[in-house]
């Protein structure tokens, strides 16, 4: 599954960090979902969204291998 994340924290000018502490979870976890090593699940997908105010599915697409 590709994001973009990336280009989301970019466009709000905020770190791994911060967008970690808004959704509760570790920066780390932020770190593996931008990378692809970790699939997020239905409910920090929704909130990682709702701190972009964007749907899911603009951050968020299934690949042909998903």
């Amino acid at each position: 599954m590709k994001n973009t994340i990336r280009i989301e924290r970019a466009i709000l000018n905020i770190t791994q960090g911060e967008l970690a502490e808004r959704v509760k979870v570790s920066r780390q976890t932020i770190n593996a979902i931008e990378s692809n090593k970790y699939v997020p699940s239905t409910v920090l997908a929704l909130k990682i969204a709702r701190e972009f105010t964007k749907k899911v599915e603009e951050i968020f697409e299934l690949e042909d291998n998903d």
